[in-house]
């Protein structure tokens, strides 16, 4: 897992991206998956209320260091949500409906990002942890989906590229700078992104998906 974090941070790093790591936080085993913690816009960074109680201290832990970078809002009782729901699309803003984001998590974000010209739009999350699991925005007016999103109405207004079911954790990509990072070991995929333009860097994941985590899950993006 240190390897494969490490590896990440580099490949980022190779992308222009000036990095920051954040110190250990005992006690809190999923901490390495910070994206879950806030929501981070140009204007704004929304700190989360994490879905699972026992994540909590980790948007705690997260203040201090976003108070460096950008103007703090916070969501509050009885909102829950996770960043991994949250797919920004240039101005939209997808908000997954999942066990970790409830519907009042999705209109507090919703009504803090509204002042700054987002639109948001709620989208249940009927299967994987996150709509991040299923969903990636590649640039301009394509998402990268399951087929199980596919067919999802809110999402009708972007065109699709759909990974095949046997290699659904590739849907968890990440557009940088204008390069693709897709996780290693799925041909097909790695196939459909080849043909659309974009630069892509592949790497392993393995390990972060024993846990359900993925590309974007390790990083918050400023």
């Amino acid at each position: 897992m240190l390897a494969q974090h490490a590896a990440y941070a580099d490949a980022l790093r190779a992308l222009g991206l000036e990095i920051e790591v954040l110190d250990p936080l005992p006690g809190f085993p999923d901490a390495y998956f910070v994206e879950d913690v806030a929501v981070v816009v140009p204007e704004l960074a929304v700190v989360a209320r994490p879905g699972a109680p026992s994540r909590r201290g980790e948007a705690d832990a997260i203040v201090p260091v976003l108070a460096r970078y950008r103007e703090l809002a916070r969501l509050e009782y009885p909102a829950t949500l996770d960043g991994g729901d949250v797919l920004i699309a240039g101005r939209t803003v997808f908000i997954g409906l999942s066990a970790r984001t409830n519907e009042a998590g999705a209109e507090q974000l919703a009504g803090l990002l509204e002042p700054h010209g987002y639109r948001s739009q709620t989208v249940p999350v009927a299967a994987g942890l996150h709509l991040k699991s299923s969903v990636s925005w590649l640039g301009g007016e394509t998402l990268l989906v399951s087929k199980r999103f596919a067919d999802h109405p809110e999402l009708r207004a972007f065109r699709h590229i759909v990974v095949d079911e046997s290699e659904e954790p590739a849907c968890n990509s990440l557009l940088l700078n204008g390069t693709l990072l897709t996780p290693a070991g799925f041909p097909k995929t790695r196939r459909q992104l080849d043909e659309s333009g974009l630069p892509v860097v592949e790497l392993d994941l393995t390990e972060p998906r024993r846990m359900d985590g993925g590309l974007t899950c390790m990083s918050l993006r400023l």
